[in-house]
């Protein structure tokens, strides 16, 4: 029998992504203070990218807990802009002000997976994307988030690729699936060596 896999994710998309790419597995989402961790990591100038790996890692290391025999996938994402990594917006006015702070420019998205068995880190990888926002017009910002605010108040940015947020864009540079908050192709290349899958 093969080794039971868990997403450590409440995330819809990223078990959309894996039923999809026809993983068989079992959604156990893990709680973790991610705001307690991540303001911890500022602190002491963390890089984004250790930021997302550290979160991801919690999150397996607490499903891990429960299931140690499983391979346990962990998954987190931090949008980095200017040297700050920027929370969900809490308001709709703060995700006005994160809007109007990144458009015109670039920020990364950084989408980190780590996989634990046996209660030990087994692999671990960082996807990152830069996206180039256009300079959109305050009136069209204020549309989107009426039409959006109910779609997008818990996205980091304010913003999904896959809906209307593609519009706020002019240019992605890497993996859509990283946009999305999964590494889909490393993640399934891993778990295909791993026995997980079919090679």
């Amino acid at each position: 029998m093969s080794q039971r896999v868990i997403l450590a994710s409440a995330s819809p998309i990223r078990r959309q992504l894996l039923e999809q790419a026809g993983l068989v597995f079992e959604v156990m989402p893990a709680a973790v203070d991610e705001a307690a961790i991540r303001d911890a990591l500022e602190a002491e100038d963390a890089a984004p990218g250790d930021i997302a790996e550290t979160l991801a890692a919690f999150k397996a290391e607490r499903a891990a807990g429960r299931v140690p025999e499983a391979l346990v996938i962990g998954c987190d994402q931090v949008l980095a802009h200017r040297g700050r990594v920027l929370s969900k917006p809490g308001s709709i006015d703060e995700a006005r002000a994160q809007l109007k702070a990144l458009r015109g420019g670039p920020h990364e998205l950084l989408s980190a997976v780590v996989i634990y068995d046996d209660l030990q880190p087994l692999w671990r990888h960082v996807g990152r994307v830069t996206l180039h926002m256009r300079p959109f017009s305050d009136a069209y910002l204020d549309d989107y988030l009426a039409r959006n605010w109910d779609h997008v108040r818990d996205c980091v940015g304010a913003y999904k690729l896959e809906e209307e947020g593609v519009r706020l864009f002019s240019r992605i540079e890497g993996d859509y699936f990283d946009v999305l908050g999964l590494p889909l192709l490393p993640l399934l290349t891993f778990l295909t060596t791993r026995g997980a899958l079919m090679a």
